[in-house]
């Protein structure tokens, strides 16, 4: 019903390119392109400037998002408000994304719930780093995405999007068994500063992560190694090669030969998880049982996370 060109534009307002707009899209470079300067010639306006290998939008194209923005948020709410016409049983499809600790642990819960709930719900999960998952949001992939706050994510105020807080989870110091604080109950990351750090690959969610909780305890943190999955952080802590953090929920494999202590200090640090839903969109039957789920499977099958390990 919203003239897609508008959410072509939008993913070149998120990305800075044509080029990643298009992959987004799925589409090619020159078809954004053809699509960007019909809709330009429809409107008798200009809408891209290029600038380099970048394009910067213009003041109108900035108008024109704002009514895009708007003119979506109100389709949901639509088919929100039309649901009440439907039988009051549950049925279509709902599709969530995830991180990988919320696709592993979180997530299989709701939908586990959703299926003895709502059994004629047909439900997906799809696991994806949180900046791909506004992506799939915003071309309609995907219903409900559960992302961890980074930079690298849009803003809470970004319009296209309700972005609501689901849980917060502490990140634990995991260290060598012949590490001297391995003994420890709790340890400060002033105390690590020195180490070497095992940290995800820049610009992932994880390594931003890791990189704000260092520098807030006023240290940048020396990287000896990237491993963004938890199997080859942990044989690299467990050999003595460095230490790092892991979030609380992260399931380590076990024979690897490590230990996990909490982190002391205020803040503590930790990752803010939240939901993520199209603008207008919460109120649909199937969105809203998926957002209830998850909201409750966080507050009464997560106990660890507000307990010490």
């Amino acid at each position: 019903m919203i003239d897609r060109r508008l959410k072509v534009l939008q993913a070149i307002a998120r990305h800075g390119t044509v080029t990643a707009a298009a992959q987004v899209c799925r589409l090619t470079p020159s078809a954004v392109s053809h699509q960007m300067q019909a809709l330009a010639h429809e409107l008798d306006l200009v809408l891209l400037e290029h600038v380099g290998r970048t394009v910067r939008l213009t003041p109108a194209a900035h108008t024109l998002l704002g009514h895009g923005a708007a003119l979506t948020a109100q389709w949901e709410r639509a088919r929100a408000d039309l649901a009440a016409h439907r039988d009051s049983e549950l049925t279509g499809s709902l599709r969530l994304c995830g991180f990988s600790t919320a696709a592993a642990v979180v997530a299989p819960r709701a939908l586990a719930r959703l299926r003895t709930e709502h059994p004629a719900l047909r439900v997906q999960l799809r696991e994806t780093e949180p900046a791909r998952a506004f992506d799939l949001l915003a071309s309609g992939d995907t219903d409900i995405a559960v992302v961890v706050a980074t930079p690298s994510i849009p803003s809470r105020t970004d319009p296209a999007f309700e972005q609501q807080p689901l849980y917060l989870e502490p990140l634990d110091l995991l260290i060598g068994p012949e590490h001297p604080l391995a003994g420890a109950a709790t340890v400060a990351l002033a105390d690590v500063a020195a180490e070497p750090w095992i940290m995800g690959t820049p610009g992932r969610a994880y390594h931003q992560l890791v990189t704000l909780a260092c520098t807030s305890a006023g240290f940048d943190p020396a990287v000896a190694h990237y491993a963004d999955e938890w199997d080859t952080g942990a044989a690299l802590v467990a050999r003595g090669f460095g230490v790092a953090l892991v979030p609380r929920l992260a399931d380590l494999p076990a024979h690897h030969d490590t230990r996990r202590i909490p982190v002391a200090g205020v803040p503590v640090p930790a990752r803010h998880v939240l939901t993520a839903v199209r603008a207008g969109s919460g109120d649909q039957p199937a969105i809203a049982a998926g957002l209830d789920a998850l909201a409750r499977v966080s507050t009464t099958e997560l106990p660890e996370l507000a307990e010490p390990r």
